[in-house]
């Protein structure tokens, strides 16, 4: 894909556990390429930040995209097609639209076949966290060390509740 090439419609689909400025990055470079851009936070009981939290933070800091929170209890295995139709139908379900997505980005290379299976484009960004050198399992593992990575928001939040 050329940095001018559009889409109609783009996803980006993560936890978001928290959200961070790498994922800001991401959401924002897709935004510049795609007419609608819809970002779908998973959660599921027990995680470390509120799904509903993770989502509100991204609406707020995205205003321009669409913030969709996905509750599910599926788990993640690639080799199992059962498993995948059953993922598919919940995502489809909660797509917006009446078309797409007609491209899928992440910094991950695993969207290939999420991608393949919406029969969508799939958009690798910054797959080696260059721009904004942070993941969200770092956050967790020392949230005290990577709180210049956070938006303020969510920085408030990690420090009155993980440190």
């Amino acid at each position: 894909m050329s940095n001018d090439e559009r889409y109609s419609t783009g996803l980006i689909i993560g936890r978001f556990n928290p959200p961070h400025l790498g994922h800001s990055f991401m959401i924002d470079w897709a935004a510049q390429r795609t007419d609608q851009l819809v970002v779908f936070v998973n959660t599921r009981d027990g995680e470390l930040v509120p799904g509903h939290l993770r989502a509100q933070w991204l609406a707020e800091l995205h205003p321009h995209v669409s913030v969709v929170e996905v509750r599910h209890d599926l788990e993640n295995d690639f080799n199992n097609e059962e498993l995948w139709a059953k993922w598919m139908l919940l995502l489809r379900s909660r797509w917006p639209h009446d078309t797409g997505p007609h491209v899928v980005f992440s910094s991950d290379a695993y969207i290939a076949e999420l991608a393949r299976r919406f029969d969508a484009q799939a958009v690798v960004v910054d797959a080696e966290r260059v721009t904004v050198p942070i993941s969200a399992t770092q956050i967790r593992e020392a949230p005290a060390d990577h709180l210049d990575r956070l938006a303020p928001s969510v920085r408030a939040w990690v420090q009155a509740n993980l440190l």
